[in-house]
């Protein structure tokens, strides 16, 4: 995506990508664009969940038949791996010693601040965990879980 505030619009989008785009709803691109010049709150870019990326990997970790490039839309990470669901449907966990470049093709989420789903799913789950938390201290008769 460009550095500024117009975004990409749907028609720009690879073939793949575009199914993507139908399947999670058809969100508005130009809102969800990349800002990288002007007032530093203003400014939001980097990769986030849901985003549609294409991964190159190292050749010399494939076999010879196999395209390095991976596209589809980002479903998480961790540390060690990024995991996507493939342009094919498949799920798919990369481990990033084998990424060479992670291009991305467009958001379809708003920036995490901007996310008012996923502030409300982050505050569900801390709810969640909180209440087995709870429930695992209540069933542990009065042993310590913890290491000491």
């Amino acid at each position: 995506m460009s550095g500024g505030t117009e975004g990409m619009k749907v028609d720009d989008l690879p073939a793949w990508a575009k199914r993507f785009h139908e399947e999670y709803g058809s969100p508005n691109l130009g809102d969800l664009g990349d800002v990288f010049h002007g007032p530093l709150m203003q400014r939001k870019f980097g990769l986030r969940r849901d985003d549609l990326v294409e991964i190159m990997m190292d050749r010399r970790m494939l076999p010879e038949d196999r395209d390095p490039y991976l596209r589809g839309m980002m479903v998480g990470g961790r540390s060690s791996s990024i995991d996507i669901l493939d342009e094919l449907g498949e799920f798919r966990t990369i481990s990033r010693d084998v990424i060479v470049e992670v291009r991305l093709i467009s958001h379809l989420r708003r920036t995490y601040i901007e996310d008012k789903d996923l502030i409300k799913f982050e505050k569900d789950d801390m709810k969640r965990r909180s209440e087995v938390l709870e429930l695992a201290e209540k069933n542990s008769d009065g042993e310590s879980n913890l290491w000491g």
